[in-house]
């Protein structure tokens, strides 16, 4: 995606191997984005995506050397249209998220709601697997729900404040932890000791967020992560740069 001001934006997603098949976390965009219809009138002109079937989750998957068919599910951050887009495409797979999320999406209560959800993206019948933040666990200081069903080294992270539900996704390597903050924010310096963020990039996130006080105070307990844990973010390329490298 290329907003205006000179920025490249990335739909970072990842793909595991887990006992069950493979699970997808996130999905960017879909096959054939373009002309599926399903993104809200501004999105095209105000982020400019490429919308490259060639980009699509599935056919990366493909090009790793695996079946498609192998991904038995999904853990999506939120449901906004750059990381549900692709769910179409995995109509088989089961789709783990919060159940604030889902709430949001599903039975829209605001018009901003309504305006931000595509329903057309899950018309296929997802098959839903949702989450409360009952339970009490606790991962690396922060709240999480674990395990997810029949994924036990996957845990949702709540980190709403972007979107009512928006969670971070867990994951335990075996050697340590990834964390997929999914837009709890967009810009890896967000995170770093000395916090900055250009301004368009800043005001953008604060335009969509949903709750921006809540979005910043998450944002505040991911700068208080150790060190073991790596945390990236949806949309920073500089991240996706050092996770390919």
């Amino acid at each position: 995606m290329r907003p205006a001001g000179g920025f490249t934006i990335v739909c970072h997603c990842l793909l595991l191997e887990t006992p069950r098949g493979l699970c997808l976390v996130d999905t960017g965009f879909g096959i054939g984005e373009a002309a599926f219809g399903a993104l809200p009138g501004y999105y095209r002109p105000l982020i400019r995506p490429a919308l490259l079937d060639s980009e699509a989750a599935y056919n990366q998957v493909i090009g790793l050397g695996h079946d498609p068919r192998d991904v038995r599910d999904i853990v999506v951050t939120h449901l906004d249209a750059d990381h549900a887009g692709g769910l179409r495409d995995f109509p088989w797979a089961r789709v783990h998220l919060h159940a604030a999320e889902h709430a949001a999406a599903t039975r829209p209560a605001t018009s901003a709601d309504k305006g931000r959800y595509r329903s057309r993206q899950w018309a296929h019948g997802a098959d839903w697997m949702t989450y409360d933040d009952r339970g009490g666990e606790t991962l690396f200081g922060l709240s999480a729900i674990r395990p997810l069903c029949d994924l036990p080294d996957l845990a949702l992270v709540p980190l709403a404040g972007h979107s009512r539900g928006h969670s971070g996704v867990a994951v335990d390597t075996g050697t340590g932890w990834l964390l997929h903050a999914g837009d709890a924010y967009w810009y890896h310096g967000e995170v770093a000791p000395s916090p900055h963020c250009p301004r368009a990039l800043a005001l953008t996130q604060r335009l969509v967020a949903t709750d921006h006080r809540q979005r910043l105070a998450n944002l505040a307990r991911l700068r208080e992560l150790p060190a073991e844990v790596r945390v990236f973010s949806a949309h920073d390329p500089h991240e996706l740069d050092l996770a390919v490298a």
